[in-house]
């Protein structure tokens, strides 16, 4: 299930000016070159800022999501049609053969579930091209991010047109590590209408998650930093022999 963030009409339809900085993405970009894909499945699309961009460049992209508020926001946005959307997950997949598979941002500590982690695995697999990658990140649970979620670091008042002013801040809920729960509350000033999302995510060890891909068939490439949070995340590149 998306949590409501993703998965609710009126917060899918914010979801990009509360968050317009994605520079995180450019390196998912860099990669696409640098690996000649043209083809790429973006496994937790939500509202298809990465894959839009990609589709730019001439790229043929398959964006998933299981929020279907969000993949109506993706399709409505100039250009949405290039994309081909399915509403669903990577273990729910039509036959693909892609260069790349992506999990961009929170994507992969979003699937908490280690049986639903190892299907995801196994779908993305099955998806790409002998030769393909998948590319995604995940923080390093040393660097104890959550520490650094709470409503005094996070809060803002927005502007939105067409909305009016929107209030916004995080805070944590539960630390069981390996996993981390937190919610996000919105505050509408145009009718007072206060919403939350409650998330939680799944902070992996960098050998548990290049075991896991060799069990499900992978060759661990490499494992490199995130440029925009150097020594904060791994960003694991695995390859289908």
């Amino acid at each position: 299930m998306a949590d409501e963030c993703f998965g609710h009409p009126r917060l899918a339809a914010i979801h990009d000016p509360l968050d317009p900085d994605r520079s995180d993405l450019d390196a998912y970009v860099e990669m696409t070159e640098e690996f000649e894909a043209r083809q790429v499945l973006d496994i937790g699309c939500g509202t298809g800022v990465f894959a839009r961009a990609l589709t730019e460049r001439g790229i043929e992209v398959v964006g998933v999501d299981p929020a279907q508020a969000s993949i109506d926001v993706a399709r409505a946005k100039p250009g949405g049609e290039r994309v081909r959307w399915i509403c669903g997950d990577a273990t729910t997949l039509p036959p693909l053969r892609v260069d790349l598979a992506t999990m961009t941002a929170n994507v992969a500590q979003q699937i908490r579930d280690p049986q639903a982690w190892r299907e995801t695995l196994r779908g993305a697999y099955e998806a790409l091209r002998p030769g393909g990658r998948l590319v995604f990140e995940t923080r390093d649970p040393a660097g104890r991010a959550w520490e650094g979620w709470n409503r005094e670091a996070s809060y803002r008042v927005t502007e939105i047109p067409g909305v009016g002013a929107v209030e916004s801040w995080v805070q944590v809920v539960e630390v069981s590590e390996p996993l981390v729960t937190f919610r996000w509350t919105y505050v509408f000033a145009a009718d007072g209408q206060v919403l939350t999302s409650d998330s939680t995510l799944r902070f992996r060890e960098r050998q548990e998650v290049v075991t896991e891909l060799i069990a499900q068939g992978y060759e661990v490439e490499g494992v490199r930093d995130a440029p925009d949070r150097p020594g904060k995340e791994f960003v694991f590149v695995a390859r289908r022999p």
